[in-house]
């Protein structure tokens, strides 16, 4: 199990979320606002906190740290980071909100926490010289070579991710994280080519997988930005049979692997997901990215449901008209997304405790009826 004995024991079970979804149901949200991780009988609550945003400092650490405390403690079971995000220092804040919410009798086995790696994490800050950066912290550590390194600021070798999901159970205090993400592989596809990076995910799939056997993790997966949008002849798409495939190998022969997540961008004017029907299932059709991560049982988490903001500034005519009952822009931004037939968790990233209430009253709203979404869809379209 862990070799950090000072760190939280446990991951979420099916058990401890069910019985913590009830409880909020009780108090007044939506079933809908829970649904199954794929596969298991976990419970996830429909939104979930992300940690990528905001400033290098204290003051956002000690934002950070209330929001996470605060959403645990009000019917949202997930919470993303990133071993990368804000220089590491938002892990370090998730830890402590993670505490807050232990001591006010939050459980651990209630709450779905995601890690990412593969960027490289600059604990002091943005070095001035990444060469020399690279070589003293990376490859003179046995943590990757010049060769694993993207435009000078993505490492994608086992032993690099696997530094980095340690620490990033040091920095949030847990000894086993719910799963780790490998963010953006695509990125390396420009630099070394798409069957290259194929290599390469197998080899960090399978270190994963010992991981997962060490107790480190529970599951894993990758998170996207352009690799589940593009159309299939663009050399940084992404299949899902394909992704499903290398973890097959990286497992061995006979055995199960533990890929079960994807995490892609999504929002009203990011649809592509949902709307280019590019991915061949192997079961005897074509569907969208979304679909067809439901039909292989893969579990779909969207990012940037506000567009880096911008959809929570301005308003989307055809979202304003269809949910006039939602206060503002962000509110309905969010559950337009939310409410996507096949996206399990909408990941909504904050760092400004004031942006929480809006969030936290999408999460009293059912999720639209899918005849309701598929009008406003077909509209803005």
């Amino acid at each position: 199990m862990s070799d950090t004995p000072d760190l939280v024991p446990g991951a979420a079970n099916s058990l401890a979320t069910k019985k913590y979804a009830e409880r909020f149901v009780a108090a007044g949200l939506p079933e809908g606002h829970y649904s199954d991780f794929l596969n298991t009988r976990i419970k996830l609550s429909s939104l979930g906190v992300g940690t990528f945003p905001g400033a290098i400092d204290e003051v956002t650490d000690v934002a950070v740290a209330a929001i996470v405390a605060q959403a645990l403690q009000s019917g949202i079971n997930v919470i993303d980071t990133g071993a990368n995000y804000r220089y590491g220092r938002a892990g370090r804040a998730v830890g402590a909100g993670i505490a807050k919410a232990l001591q006010a009798g939050i459980q651990r086995e209630e709450f779905f926490v995601l890690g990412k790696g593969g960027f490289l994490t600059f604990a002091n800050g943005k070095p001035e010289n990444l060469e020399t950066f690279f070589a003293e912290e990376v490859e003179a550590k046995g943590r990757g070579k010049k060769e694993d390194l993207a435009h000078g600021i993505h490492c994608l070798s086992p032993e690099y991710l696997l530094w980095q999901l340690d620490e990033l159970r040091a920095q949030t205090g847990l000894a086993t994280l719910d799963a780790f993400l490998v963010d953006q592989p695509e990125v390396q596809i420009p630099v070394i080519g798409k069957e290259q990076v194929y290599r390469k995910l197998i080899e960090v799939f399978a270190a994963l997988e010992g991981a997962v056997a060490e107790g480190k993790l529970r599951y894993y997966g990758i998170s996207t930005f352009n690799a589940c949008r593009v159309e299939t002849d663009n050399p940084l798409f992404q299949s899902m049979t394909s992704l499903l495939g290398l973890a097959e190998k990286a497992a061995g022969e006979g055995k199960r692997h533990h890929l079960r997540i994807v995490e892609l961008p999504f929002n009203a004017l990011m649809p592509e997901a949902y709307t280019r029907f590019s991915q061949v299932t192997g079961q005897g059709n074509i569907a969208s990215t979304i679909q067809a991560a439901y039909q292989l049982k893969l579990t779909v988490m969207a990012s940037h449901p506000l567009g880096k903001g911008l959809l929570g500034r301005e308003e989307v005519p055809s979202l304003q008209e269809a949910m006039p009952e939602l206060a503002n822009a962000a509110q309905r931004a969010t559950q337009f997304v939310r409410s996507t037939p096949g996206i399990a968790v909408t990941l909504v990233g904050m760092s400004n405790p004031l942006h929480l209430a809006d969030f936290l009253a999408v999460a009293q709203q059912a999720p639209l009826e899918k005849e309701r979404f598929l009008a406003m869809f077909e509209k803005e379209k």
